[in-house]
């Protein structure tokens, strides 16, 4: 069953039931589909991540924007135990089948890349061409900007902090920003849900993404990479070192620009995408 919220805020899209979760999406556009996966961080959505991306996308493809379990307007029980990977791996092949998507092309964002390597692993069949942005993977020590990340406790100073850890570009750290994903980490459970996601110690969760060689050399998917050389929070040689073990890869490096490439280099990000996306339609 699929049903639409009458909660006025552009975060909120269509819900649909997938298991245990009401999952909160967005659907606009039409043609082959693309799944587009958002990151960790406290705060966010779907709509928060990808809201430069959506519409551009929606032109020439049906674009889905999910919010994963933990994050956003997707409803979990209060007693849920998260299995890492496992579930919003689960999540995302429920939801494909709850609107009959065998296939679709994906775009991810830090931990939505990592999803997206750990779903095209277990799920080959499912996932056509990869867009991985500033993705998990490989080894990488958790340095104490992530900590930060994952460590929130909700402030408006924290949050601007936060901010200022994202961006290469400082001005997009505005006051207007920082308070919205503040207030957006006040809703009701909101911060306790946040904080049963990755709890610390961090660095077994960065360890947990890692995919083993074997695994990558196996992999057959048109890949593109995309990692802001001045990311302060998941080191570019992840993305280089992915680069060199994933066979149809391509990594394309961003100077001046941290961990929001999606955001801080929005023009250039969805050209390159709408382009490598486009292939396959050829």
């Amino acid at each position: 069953m699929v049903t639409t919220s009458s909660e006025i805020t552009p975060e909120i899209g269509q819900t649909v039931q997938v298991g245990q979760f009401a999952v909160n999406y967005h659907d606009q556009g039409a043609g082959r589909p693309v799944l587009l996966l958002h990151g960790s961080g406290a705060g966010v959505s779907a709509w928060a991540n990808w809201r430069n991306t959506i519409p551009v996308l929606a032109e020439f493809r049906r674009v889905l924007a999910p919010d994963l379990i933990g994050f956003g307007y997707t409803d979990v029980p209060e007693d849920y135990q998260f299995h890492h990977m496992d579930s919003w791996v689960e999540q995302i092949i429920g939801f494909m089948d709850a609107l009959d998507i065998a296939q679709a092309d994906f775009i991810g964002n830090s931990f939505g890349a990592s999803l997206t390597l750990a779903l095209v692993v277990r799920h080959p069949e499912r996932v056509g061409r990869m867009v991985l942005m500033g993705s998990g993977g490989q080894p990488f020590v958790v340095n104490e900007n992530l900590m930060t990340l994952w460590g929130y406790k909700p402030s408006l100073e924290k949050m601007k902090q936060i901010l200022q850890i994202m961006a290469w570009d400082q001005s997009i750290a505005t006051d207007e920003l920082a308070e919205l994903r503040y207030r957006a980490t006040l809703r009701p459970g909101a911060q306790e849900l946040f904080e049963r996601v990755f709890p610390p110690p961090y660095q077994r969760w960065a360890d947990a993404l890692v995919i083993d060689d074997a695994d990558l050399a196996e992999l057959d998917h048109q890949t593109l990479l995309i990692h802001g050389r001045d990311d302060a929070v998941v080191p570019v040689h992840v993305s280089e070192d992915l680069s060199r073990k994933i066979k149809q890869a391509q990594l394309h490096i961003f100077g001046c620009c941290g961990h929001w490439t999606q955001i801080e280099q929005a023009p250039r990000f969805n050209r390159l995408v709408i382009d490598f996306l486009q292939e396959s339609s050829a």
